[in-house]
């Protein structure tokens, strides 16, 4: 990924997303309105393994939910540790590194428990 790519990744990942899992393995997802389907497809052509799940329709809500998971987010681990993440929104670090820990991730930058 060039820069700008990087750089509106770590942009998107900061405004709307959510770094967890489903209690077997990690992932972070972002839910947007559909109007934004076209990012979506961004995101999918740029980011490796990640899956796009929708339209869906939900208490009057029109989204889309984008995933990366598994072995596809273990593998970009290595370049989202390179982001400044911490610099920029330190709630979001602290929710990224919990999703690490809490599954056993590791990282070139000290994670709690390392």
């Amino acid at each position: 990924m060039d820069d700008f790519k990087l750089g509106f990744l770590l942009g998107l990942l900061v405004g709307e997303g959510h770094f967890g899992g489903d209690g077997r393995q990690p992932q972070i997802t972002l839910r947007m309105h559909a109007r934004h389907h076209r990012l979506f497809e961004w995101l999918t052509q740029n980011v490796p393994g990640s899956r796009l799940y929708g339209p869906y329709t939900h208490g009057g809500r029109n989204y889309y939910q984008w995933m990366l998971r598994g072995e596809s987010l273990k593998k970009i681990l290595p370049l989202l540790d390179t982001l400044p993440i911490a610099e920029i929104s330190p709630v979001t670090y602290a929710r990224y590194e919990k999703m690490k820990v809490e599954y056993g991730l590791s990282s070139d930058r000290k994670t709690k428990g390392s």
